[in-house]
């Protein structure tokens, strides 16, 4: 699916469609609308460099509570 978007002139001056494209599909993963690979995906770059470009922008890239990862820990038989 496509989506026009209506930008002004002077926002688009200062990045490329590139960087836009990839602003928009991080804050989707920022506000868990699509999975991390599938954004990746969709930004057209491996998910190593996607986690990294959501490092830089400080985009978290896992939500969870200190609890909820030990309780996910604790169904593992390690």
């Amino acid at each position: 699916m496509q989506i026009a978007i209506d930008l002004p002139n002077d926002f688009i001056t200062f990045q490329s469609a590139t960087d836009i494209q990839q602003e928009v599909q991080s804050v989707a993963v920022s506000k868990q609308r699509v999975t991390l690979a599938k954004a990746a995906e969709l930004a057209k770059i491996n998910l190593y460099d996607f986690m990294t470009l959501c490092k830089t922008n400080n985009i978290p890239i896992i939500n969870i509570t200190r609890d909820e990862l030990l309780e996910e820990l604790a169904g593992f038989n390690l």
